[in-house]
């Protein structure tokens, strides 16, 4: 039946199988009565009808665990992996199917038919995806994954962290998923080597830690790749910002002013720069460079550039800076960097300064001036001995607007504030705020309740805008009154 792909050995195929244990069913029948009573006492009680079933389940669970962990033995050893390169889905499950139904009738293993498929289908996605982890990164609903260890996997939907059903054999099971990602993309993790960042095929960010620097198990986050890309009036209609600030950043954008995207963690800082690199013109040709490539412009003339770490012999490591230096001998426009963290500020900086207006990048902080202070904190790692006067005057020539992202207490991502950067004033880099988000209070159900508003303060570039054709109206600075949000 399954000649095509199973491997050819000299002794006989059950030979070359891993032994597969009997398994007892999810509810044995008991062997004597007196157990037997015992076992259906509880049954008699009402209140302890739910325990039952809840006990039964997680037998059930633990049994389906068990026999997908040996059949998934007896695949590795059956199979000509060699050869599934050039399968086909349908010709590859059909496989699968095949020597799952032959191995359980040797085992005396009945299974109905829902538990089979789900059976045949995990078996698929250990063999040829990531196991346990594929239904996830299938859920569109799902947008972080976070494994810590191999009992517990959390996901996020919709800013919401909460425990999935999902969960690995054990230890090695997590491991074995984890090298099958990181080999993939010729990069490894080990002992000597026990963080890794990498891609998955669909573009998703990966990140693990295994022990002995994981303590309780191996820790994975994947932030997953959205297939369609928010746009300026989709984040508009999920609330992230205001249309008022839409049509300011629209104006912002295309007149070249430099931007910084700041944020934390998982605010959105990635999707606000996506958003605002689909108001720069087609005509303009853009560089980008990620340490790990997420971004994704529309624009006909884009040339994207990824960051490397060192190959298992310490060699060959390209960093962000290295990009950088690169990216300005071939003629960019602008220059779009995924994240700023370390010495490469200088370069951006420069960048910004010399010709390369519009270009835009991100960093950790929780305000626009806190961003002013890690910029100011990234120049001084780079180990530049430089008077803070000159540093603080550098990145206000540098730093025309600030756009602060945020994820609130509820779980919802907002763009808070808009700021912009207007000179020195002394030693002080001068700002003015120009939109903010206005918390109001909290609804029964922990959600925030709040407005966009302008503060009233008339935008340092309107006559810039005004010049490149984007006039915009008095009115869009008017603050808005609270009732009216």
């Amino acid at each position: 039946m399954f000649s095509r792909y199973k491997k050819t050995s000299s002794g006989p195929a059950a030979a070359a199988r891993v032994p597969v244990a009997p398994i007892a069913d999810a509810d044995p029948a008991p062997s004597t009565a007196k157990p037997a009573a015992t076992l259906r006492r509880p049954m008699t009680q009402k209140a302890a009808g739910e325990p039952v079933a809840m006990d039964k389940e997680r037998k059930r669970r633990e049994r389906m665990a068990e026999i997908k962990l040996d059949l998934h033995r007896a695949l590795l050893d059956n199979l000509n992996l060699a050869a599934l390169e050039h399968a086909s889905e349908k010709d590859l499950r059909g496989e699968i199917s095949a020597i799952a139904a032959e191995i359980l009738e040797e085992k005396g293993i009945v299974l109905n038919r829902d538990d089979r498929q789900q059976l045949n289908n995990e078996l698929y996605d250990e063999v040829t995806g990531l196991g346990p982890l594929e239904t996830l990164l299938q859920d569109d609903t799902v947008n972080d994954i976070l494994v810590n260890g191999p009992q517990q996997v959390f996901v996020e939907r919709e800013g919401k962290l909460e425990l999935s059903d999902v969960t690995f054999k054990d230890e090695r099971h997590l491991l074995r998923i984890i090298d099958k990602i990181v080999s993939a993309v010729g990069r490894r993790v080990d002992e000597s080597n026990p963080y890794v960042d990498a891609r998955l095929a669909d573009g998703s960010r990966f990140n693990a830690m295994v022990p002995p620097v994981a303590v309780d198990g191996s820790l994975v986050s994947i932030r997953k790749f959205k297939k369609d890309k928010l746009g300026i009036d989709d984040l508009v209609n999920f609330g992230a910002f205001s249309e008022e600030m839409a049509a300011y950043l629209q104006a912002a954008v295309a007149t070249r002013l430099n931007i910084i995207v700041s944020g934390g963690t998982g605010s959105g800082k990635t999707t606000t720069l996506n958003a605002l690199s689909s108001f720069i013109d087609n005509a303009e040709r853009i560089l980008t460079i990620e340490d790990t490539a997420e971004l994704q412009l529309q624009q006909i003339h884009v040339g994207r550039m990824e960051s490397r770490p060192p190959n298992v012999e310490g060699k060959g490591a390209v960093s962000p800076r290295d990009c950088l230096k690169n990216a300005l001998r071939m003629r960019p426009d602008r220059i779009i960097v995924g994240e700023t963290r370390g010495e490469e500020v200088i370069d951006m900086l420069q960048a910004m300064n010399t010709g390369h207006d519009g270009s835009m990048t991100t960093i950790h902080a929780n305000s626009a001036r806190d961003g002013i202070s890690r910029l100011e904190n990234m120049i001084a790692m780079a180990g530049i001995e430089m008077p803070i006067k000159a540093v603080r005057s550098q990145i206000a020539s540098a730093v025309n607007l600030i756009v602060q992202a945020s994820r609130l207490q509820d779980g919802s991502r907002r763009m808070t504030s808009i700021t912009e950067i207007t000179g020195m004033e002394g030693e002080v880099i001068s700002m003015q705020e120009i939109f903010r988000f206005q918390r109001v209070g909290l609804t029964p159900e922990n959600r925030i309740i709040g407005h966009f508003t302008a503060t009233g303060v008339r935008s340092h570039y309107s006559e810039r805008f005004r010049m490149w054709g984007y006039d915009l109206p008095a009115s869009i600075y008017d603050p808005t009154r609270p009732e009216a949000g």
